[in-house]
């Protein structure tokens, strides 16, 4: 079997009830499954490299979708000013994309606000360190072989990062301030619950879920909608 036709076998991660992600590698997600047509237009005049996690990122994110009975049916992935992803026709899902060097992460969050992070492990520096982490966790990782200070540097940051994603902040929410602690996998944060698993993960990914959206009436009597 393919590892494009095993990707599509796997059932998504389920940190939380009405909260779920996928991860895969770009090129098995568009080995595996076409791009609509709206997300191939939107892609048109992007550089290849861009292009390329632009369709594979929502490609994944649709599959996930599917895979949860909400298939758009080719309706529009659009994106905010600040880039944040949302469903013009789906505004009862939250959703949240990822990419990086070749992987890309998709999340769905029922009647609530969600944010993903993947992250393909780099070269961090002493500064860096200690500019996101608190000092006892800067020293433990500074003390590591380079291969593994990489990897739990990326496994802290993914999860700040999707904690300011699910709050719509991006890099303006100063994921940097989000305290994680190193070897940690589940956590809360300004009311922002977040997980990240390593059991079977190919590489650092993190999802953060805000609490279920509250919908009031308006107006005084009943029979008002939401």
């Amino acid at each position: 079997m393919s590892a494009a036709a095993a990707l599509w076998r796997a059932r998504p991660h389920t940190p939380a009830e009405g909260v779920h992600y996928l991860v895969a590698r770009s090129e098995d997600v568009l080995g595996a499954l076409p791009v609509a047509a709206p997300d191939r237009a939107a892609a048109a005049d992007l550089a290849p490299w861009r292009a390329l996690e632009h369709t594979a990122s929502r490609t994944l994110l649709r599959a996930l979708l599917r895979e949860l009975g909400e298939d758009l049916r080719g309706g529009p992935v659009a994106a905010r000013p600040g880039g944040r992803p949302f469903l013009p026709d789906r505004p009862d899902l939250g959703v949240s994309l990822s990419h990086s060097a070749g992987w890309v992460a998709a999340a769905v969050g029922r009647n609530r606000d969600v944010g993903v992070d993947v992250q393909s492990p780099s070269p961090v520096g002493d500064r860096l360190l200690r500019f996101c982490c608190s000092p006892e966790d800067a020293d433990a990782l500074s003390a590591l072989p380079e291969a593994g200070r990489r990897r739990e540097f990326a496994w802290i940051f993914t999860v700040k990062e999707a904690c300011v994603k699910a709050v719509g902040a991006g890099f303006a929410g100063r994921p940097w301030s989000v305290p994680v602690a190193r070897g940690q996998q589940t956590g809360v944060w300004d009311g922002v619950r977040w997980s990240a698993p390593r059991a079977g993960r190919p590489l650092p990914v993190g999802c953060a879920w805000t609490g279920p959206r509250v919908f009031r009436q308006v107006g005084g009597g009943g029979g008002g909608g939401p």
